[in-house]
């Protein structure tokens, strides 16, 4: 199961309504949170998921938009008692970045360890999941991210049965361990049932639709997606800024097979994205305008997410 929360949807500064880029992703217990921008403890907070299981930030460049928020975030994880370390993921060159707004945060009641990524380079997050990254672009290195979470095999009792294998060894078996009954090995392959769809959402923010990008998001059953000009007028503007109109996004979200589409990092120009949003769903039917505290759950027998207006 992956819960989501989007906490920030606006792109070059906040609004009284619209809070800068970022995503938090609940996993086992575990948080990790996309993008850092200017004041994002304060959604998180406003929305009641606790700060202490933070274990990783992906941050996709080091625009202010998508860091700034870091000292205060870091002060606030370090108030609720994490004494666990923290990774943040960011391109590479960029560690001096995150460095450098440490210098305003330098007491911290954890380790923070940097991690620089890059194309295609996969990670493990605490909680399972696999974490991969693809090269965007934009006008400075930045990195969008896939997160996949596998669904172990099911269980097959009746070929359990058939071997005569007792029940207290079938536990092993199901978490995909080999036993040895009476000297006799006895390979999980033969209790379980054929591979399983996982789950796999995508982050991509300021860049344009890169060659290759959707491959790179292929099948992902949540993708939350860079719109920042929703008037297709405005391609150009696009073109020139490294960014996405609606109608790009969706197209990207066509191309990738997503399941579903939320649209996030809005132009502070554009006051009200709703207006626009005829321009991603003529073409991706299945697409939401992002909100700070839009949330969805994605479970294993679920393709498609429900989006919610809380936590």
């Amino acid at each position: 199961m992956i819960d989501l929360l989007l906490l920030g949807t606006g792109g070059m500064m906040p609004l009284p309504n619209r809070w800068l880029s970022s995503l938090l992703v609940r996993i086992g217990g575990h948080l990790v949170l996309f993008d850092c921008g200017e004041g994002t403890q304060i959604p998180w907070q406003t929305f009641g998921w606790g700060f202490r299981r933070l274990s990783s930030i992906c941050l996709s460049h080091m625009h202010a938009d998508h860091v700034a928020g870091l000292p205060g975030l870091l002060h606030a994880v370090a108030n609720a008692d994490r004494t666990d370390p923290v990774t943040i993921y960011v391109p590479p060159g960029t560690s001096r970045v995150v460095k450098a707004l440490r210098e305003i945060a330098p007491v911290l009641t954890f380790e923070l360890k940097i991690r620089e990524v890059n194309g295609y380079e996969r990670f493990e997050l605490p909680g399972g999941s696999i974490g991969r990254v693809f090269r965007g672009d934009h006008r400075l290195p930045c990195n969008c991210y896939r997160l996949d979470l596998a669904r172990g095999r099911r269980f097959v009792p009746e070929k359990a049965m058939a071997q005569h294998i007792p029940i207290d060894y079938w536990n092993e078996l199901q978490r995909g361990q080999n036993v040895t009954i009476d000297g006799r090995l006895v390979e999980s392959e033969s209790v379980l049932g054929p591979p399983r769809k996982g789950l796999s959402i995508g982050f991509v923010t300021d860049t344009r639709p890169a060659p290759g990008l959707a491959e790179f998001l292929a099948g992902v059953d949540l993708l939350i997606c860079e719109s920042t000009y929703g008037d297709s007028a405005d391609h150009q503007k696009a073109v020139e800024r490294k960014h996405m109109t609606f109608a790009e996004a969706a197209e990207l979200a066509r191309a990738a097979g997503a399941a579903a589409l939320w649209l996030t990092h809005f132009s502070a120009a554009m006051s009200d994205p709703l207006e626009y949003r005829d321009n991603a769903a003529s073409i991706f039917p299945n697409t939401t305008i992002g909100f700070s505290g839009l949330s969805a759950t994605l479970n294993f027998a679920q393709v498609d997410p429900e989006p919610a207006t809380g936590a």
